[in-house]
């Protein structure tokens, strides 16, 4: 009798592993490891797999054809799984498919090649998405303003930018590092780059990598921008051919008239802002909150907004998680003052009783950008010279999680952007 129990289990067991051949990686609660997850679909992908990302079906889970490979390479890395039936799928996608559902499956096809525009100098301060792409075991190339001027960007899908100044003035670091070395090396380094391809001022280089990315962009990029790469971009894009350096930047006085001078259409989210044209204020203008906001660490939160997945994937990818209200972070550019987004800027994240967006995205050309206001997701206020965070104890981190969604984005199969 033991016996036969014994091959009746074995045989149950081996008809069940013979239809278990889909690969399922829950993204809501159960989920041990989140930020590894996307590592896990992006190297799915790299293997020219094909994966489905079910927008809004257990936190936005993945679902891949089944193989040891893959399987593995979840147990190596902590990523929760579970190996399921064809049948269980077929279940899976016909619940998503319900005209009824919000959901939807959109297949990631290619693993988009990986951009981040950063100083090759060692500068006190560290970049989310360098650290978070390192712990999900995502590759990236390092790109910075001589690899842009040179013609390389069109090489890249995905295009990241973090606490960069696109204004030429030294991220206003002026009044507090103007003697430290770390600000005098990163001034010499700039101007010695600037001079090297013609230009007699770092904001006119910047200027023109900032129109580069522009570019890069309307040939069908992906650009993502974090903290003050986001406003100063505009603020560089909208002052273009106007003076709004000080003399301690550039060698001679700022346009006095430089805010009447400014072309908003230029600019990729905002509008009808006003510059800070004080060279000791650490601030661009008034597109950023952070000097105006009042709220505590506690209150400080925004809300993800839930758009419709089979009409609108793009934002509905883009906002996939497993929290619908994040906890909010600082950074010098830490959020967006909603009267000056642009009408036709999508709205993705928001504290409406502040009146301020974190998390908003558009398209230029035939490519898209998307602006996330603040520095580090699992660092409320990082300061200069603070110690990197370790991800390894926020592996669940709500917010990481919407700069990974971005990566995935370019990935998706183009027939399915209904938007």
């Amino acid at each position: 009798m033991k016996r036969l129990l014994l091959g009746i289990f074995i045989t149950l067991w081996f008809a069940q592993a013979a239809n278990a051949n889909q690969l399922l990686i829950p993204m809501d609660g159960v989920q041990k490891n989140h930020l590894k997850a996307y590592g896990i679909a992006y190297w799915v992908l790299k293997q020219d797999l094909m994966l489905n990302w079910l927008l809004n079906y257990r936190g936005g889970s993945f679902m891949v054809p089944y193989s040891k490979a893959v399987e593995s390479e979840c147990v190596i890395r902590g990523v929760t799984f579970e190996v399921i039936s064809d049948t269980k799928s077929g279940l899976i996608l016909t619940e998503i498919g319900d005209p009824q559902a919000n959901m939807d499956d959109v297949k990631l096809e290619k693993a988009p090649k990986i951009a981040v525009y950063s100083p090759k100098t060692k500068l006190p301060w560290d970049d989310a998405v360098t650290m978070v792409l390192k712990y999900a075991e995502i590759p990236y190339d390092v790109v910075y303003d001589g690899e842009i001027l040179d013609g390389k960007l069109p090489l890249y899908d995905w295009l990241h930018l973090h606490h960069e100044d696109f204004t030429g003035q030294y991220g206003k670091f002026y009044a507090s590092y103007s003697t430290f070395d770390w600000y005098k090396n990163e001034v010499k380094v700039n101007e010695d780059m600037a001079h090297k391809y013609g230009f007699t001022k770092v904001s006119q280089m910047k200027l023109a990598v900032a129109k580069s990315i522009r570019d890069f962009c309307s040939g069908g990029g992906f650009l993502f921008a974090m903290c003050s790469a986001t406003d100063s971009y505009d603020v560089a894009l909208a002052a273009e051919g106007t003076d709004i350096c000080e003399k301690m930047f550039d060698g001679d006085p700022a346009d006095r008239a430089a805010q009447s001078k400014l072309n908003y259409d230029n600019c990729f989210a905002f509008t009808n802002f006003e510059l800070s044209m004080n060279p000791y204020e650490y601030e661009y203008s008034t597109i950023d909150a952070t000097n105006s906001r009042r709220v505590s660490k506690d209150a400080d939160l925004f809300a993800l907004f839930e758009f419709s997945a089979k009409w609108d994937p793009v934002p509905t990818m883009l906002c996939q998680n497993h929290e619908q209200i994040i906890k909010g972070f600082m950074g010098q550019t830490t959020s967006f003052v909603k009267k000056h987004i642009k009408p036709e800027v999508l709205v993705m994240g928001e504290n409406k009783s502040l009146g301020e967006a974190r998390y908003i995205h558009g398209e230029y050309g035939k490519g898209t950008w998307t602006f996330y206001g603040g520095h580090d997701p699992e660092d409320y206020q990082h300061m200069v010279g603070d110690p990197p965070t370790d991800l390894a104890l926020h592996p669940n981190s709500p917010g990481y999680r919407l700069i990974l969604n971005n990566i995935l984005f370019p990935a998706a199969k183009p027939k399915k952007r209904k938007t």
